[in-house]
C-alpha cells in the first residue's frame, strides 16, 4: 500500500507519519506548509498538484486529514475554507477514482454537530451519535459537513471505499475561551475533556489506520472519534445539573487525585461523543480514556501518549492570533 497522507506538517499528519514511516505501509506526507514529515509541499485547491502528487507516487490509498481548523476562522475568509476543505477534498477524491486509488479516509471534525452539540436550558445533556443531524455554526462545520458530502457522492457514484471519521479534540493547544483559560490549568481542563470530547492523538492516529485497513469491506462509514466515555445516556440529565457528582461516583477517587493538583471538575456537562460505532465497525480500542488518565496521574506520569507529547503544538497562524501558537 502506498499511502498518501494530507495535512503532514500538522498534528494528526505528523502523528500518522511518524507511525506509518515504522510500518510496513510506504507513506508520503503533503502539506501547503514544510515539515519534517512532509515530502510535497503543495496546495489542495491546485488540481494539477494533486494529480501529479497521486500519480507520480503510486498512491493506492489516501488520509485527508488536511484542513482550515476552526481557529482559522477569525483569521481566514470564507472562500478561503471552500478552497482547502471543499475544493482540495473534490480534488482528491476525482483524481483518487481517476488513479484507481483502492481507500479513502477523510478527517472530519464532531465540529460539524454545530449547534446540535447545545441543549436548551433544563435539558439532558446531548447524546451525540452519528445519527444526529449536523447544524454548523460557522464555516469551518458548513465545508467539513459539505467534504463529508462530497466523500458519499463519489463513493456511491465510483465505488471509491470512504471512511469518514469525525474527530474530537486532540490539539495540545489552550482553549480559545478567556474564561476556561482562566478558571481551569490546561491539563485539567484537558482531562476533564476525556470524559466526554477529547481523544488523545495516539488513539485517534489508531483509528485512521484501522479505517484504512477496513475501507475496502465497509465501502461507506462515517464514525465518531473521541475517548470512551464512561457515561451512559441515564446520566445524560445529572450531568447538566452536576456532572462533579456523576463522575465522582464513576471515579470515587478522583476528586482526592484533583485536589492535590488544585484540579476541579466542570460544573456541567452539555453533550458527550458516543464512540460506540467507531469501536463496533472499525475494532477501535481506544485506550487514552479518564480512567486511564486517572491511573496515570496517580503513578505521577503524563496523561498523554508519548505520540503526543512527541508531535506537541504546531499552532495555526504564521502570526500571533489569539491565544494559539505560531507556525
Amino acid at each position: 500500500m502506498k499511502i498518501l497522507v494530507t495535512g503532514s506538517s500538522g498534528h494528526l499528519g505528523e502523528g500518522l507519519m511518524r507511525v506509518l514511516d515504522t510500518g510496513a505501509g510506504e507513506a508520503i506526507g503533503l502539506d501547503l506548509l514544510p515539515g519534517a514529515c512532509t515530502s510535497i509541499v503543495a496546495d489542495l485547491a491546485d488540481r494539477a498538484a494533486v494529480r501529479d502528487a497521486i500519480r507520480n507516487h503510486h498512491i493506492t490509498a489516501i488520509v485527508h486529514a488536511a484542513t482550515l481548523h476552526k481557529p482559522h476562522v477569525g483569521s481566514h475568509g470564507r472562500q478561503a475554507f471552500v478552497d482547502t476543505n471543499v475544493t482540495g477534498t473534490l480534488n482528491l477524491l476525482e483524481e483518487a477514482v481517476a488513479a484507481g486509488v483502492d481507500r479513502f479516509v477523510f478527517t472530519s471534525t464532531t465540529s460539524a454537530f454545530g449547534r446540535a452539540l447545545t441543549p436548551g436550558d433544563r435539558q439532558p445533556a446531548a447524546w451525540i451519535t452519528e445519527d444526529v443531524v449536523p447544524i454548523p455554526r460557522n464555516v469551518y462545520g458548513v465545508t467539513k459537513t459539505s467534504a463529508e458530502g462530497l466523500c458519499e457522492l463519489v463513493h456511491r457514484d465510483s465505488g471509491l471505499p470512504v471512511v469518514i471519521l469525525r474527530t474530537s479534540r486532540f490539539f495540545p493547544e489552550a482553549d480559545d475561551r478567556d474564561e476556561i483559560r482562566t478558571a481551569y490549568p490546561d491539563a485539567n481542563l484537558k482531562a476533564n475533556e476525556l470524559l466526554y470530547r477529547r481523544v488523545d492523538l495516539e488513539d485517534a492516529v489508531a483509528a485512521h489506520l484501522l479505517a484504512l485497513d477496513r475501507a475496502p469491506a465497509l465501502g461507506f462509514d462515517r464514525a465518531i472519534v473521541s475517548a470512551t466515555t464512561p457515561f451512559t445516556r441515564a446520566d445524560a440529565p445529572a450531568l447538566q445539573q452536576d456532572a462533579p457528582a456523576v463522575v465522582a461516583a464513576k471515579f470515587p477517587h478522583y476528586a482526592e487525585l484533583y485536589a492535590q493538583r488544585g484540579w476541579t471538575m466542570f460544573p456541567t456537562i452539555e453533550r458527550v461523543y458516543d464512540n460506540a460505532r467507531a469501536r463496533e465497525v472499525l475494532g477501535w480500542t481506544p485506550r487514552w480514556d479518564f480512567a486511564y488518565a486517572l491511573d496515570r496521574l496517580a503513578a505521577g506520569e503524563e496523561a498523554r501518549s508519548a505520540l503526543a507529547v512527541a508531535v506537541g503544538a504546531k499552532g495555526y497562524h504564521a502570526a500571533p492570533t489569539g491565544v494559539y501558537t505560531t507556525r
